[in-house]
């Protein structure tokens, strides 16, 4: 569990990296006469990077699946550390025009790439090697690597642009996160080089009588894993990936101070994650995702409207949403996990989670902007609400999971 946990930290943390260093990365990486646009086109650079991701589930789901959860493991780190090494040595838009955007593009889709295989491998070990009792708490040990990779990166964030000063952050500045980023990725690189496999594919793969499966024994769960996913990651982009971009570029935040409301924020959050888990061991996954569905409907206006330019209106509002996020992300590993077969378990859940993600959670800031470029910023929030209610439905129709055997699931 540490080693996927700290990987899975380190991954989370280089792709945070671009989203919290967005405004700078839109100066330098695209021409630069026109600002909105370069950010537009710094968004979509992110949210095509999200694209890639159902493939790389698909891909090195079907992977996880025959060789193993391990050597996956292994590899999209690899893959992560390299894309985000490139990114920080490659040269900008002022020496190599629209190449230097084109070069971004394709790092970026080489860590979606990966992280599509990363995020569906990491849910399934930890699912898989925890005991069935406590599942859902050990299970939100993955939602806590999302957020403390995030958290990280903000943090480094919050140092660099304190340190620095704007336009040395703009010139140079921008790229220490991504060098750091791959340097750390060797620690992480060590350690889950001796991870065990965990005992349910190997008393599956051993398996020489398994029967085929009836494709509805797929296709209707992964739909409704599609659906459940599709508020919470929305959600969660929303106000980790692009709140703080909104509090400088719309507020007028300073970004330090932006950036360390995000890491508080996130920190909070992450304190409450193993509570949800725990509290989902003892009454259930799909009372706790449907409690998240309503609050977020009934909360997302009202903590938008609250931030202002002050940094106390981006903490306060950050932090009672990310609480929010926090109830279902730590019941995912475990809900996803439960509701696949374990032939399958590693490609169904990188297939149904990378596709709702790339959907609905990569394209969430470049909509949010999109929204305020064509100056209707509270359709953003209708699109949270409405996605949130796919998610109270899809949970609504899950069966209760808490409690089976992953062999019998």
């Amino acid at each position: 569990m540490l080693a996927s946990t700290i990987g899975n930290v380190l991954e989370w943390y280089e792709w945070s990296a671009y989203a919290v260093f967005t405004p700078f990365i839109a100066k330098a990486m695209f021409h630069a006469t026109d600002p909105m646009s370069a950010l537009m086109s710094t968004l979509a650079v992110f949210a095509v990077g999200f694209l890639v991701r159902p493939l790389g589930g698909i891909v090195f789901g079907r992977v996880a699946d025959r060789r193993g959860r391990k050597f996956v493991l292994v590899t999209t780190m690899l893959m992560m550390a390299g894309g985000s090494l490139a990114i920080g040595l490659m040269p900008g838009y002022a020496t190599l025009g629209a190449w230097a955007s084109l070069a971004l593009l394709l790092a970026r889709m080489v860590q979606g790439f990966a992280h599509g295989g990363e995020s569906a491998t990491a849910n399934t070990y930890i699912a898989e090697i925890a005991p069935i009792e406590r599942r859902g708490l050990w299970g939100s040990i993955v939602f806590v690597a999302i957020f403390g990779g995030s958290a990280l990166a903000f943090t480094v964030g919050g140092v660099v642009t304190s340190a620095l000063a704007k336009s040395e952050v703009a010139q140079w500045g921008w790229r220490i996160p991504f060098f750091l980023g791959a340097l750390l990725a060797l620690a992480a690189l060590y350690l889950r080089r001796s991870m065990d496999e965990s005992e349910v594919f190997s008393d599956e793969t051993s398996n020489t009588e398994a029967r085929p499966l009836p494709k509805w024994q797929v296709a209707r769960p992964v739909l409704l894993v599609i659906l459940m996913t599709s508020g919470i990651t929305a959600t969660h982009y929303t106000w980790t990936s692009y709140v703080s971009t909104y509090a400088i570029t719309q507020k007028g935040m300073d970004p330090g101070v932006a950036y360390w409301c995000s890491v508080a924020a996130q920190c909070i959050a992450l304190l409450t994650l193993p509570l949800w888990g725990h509290l989902s061991d003892q009454i259930g996954r799909r009372p706790l995702m449907i409690a998240f569905a309503v609050l977020m409907c009934a909360l997302q206006i009202p903590l938008k409207q609250l931030i202002g330019s002050p940094g106390w209106t981006l903490l306060v509002a950050d932090s009672v949403a990310l609480a929010l996020v926090a109830i279902p992300g730590a019941l995912l590993s475990a809900t996803m996990a439960e509701n696949f077969p374990t032939r399958v378990r590693t490609q169904a859940i990188g297939f149904a989670y990378s596709v709702s993600v790339a959907i609905f959670g990569g394209t969430a800031p470049y909509l949010n902007q999109l929204f305020i470029s064509l100056g209707q910023a509270r359709l953003s929030s209708f699109y949270i609400m409405l996605l949130c209610v796919f998610t109270g439905i899809a949970c609504y129709l899950m069966r209760e999971t808490k409690g089976i055997r992953l062999k019998d699931a």
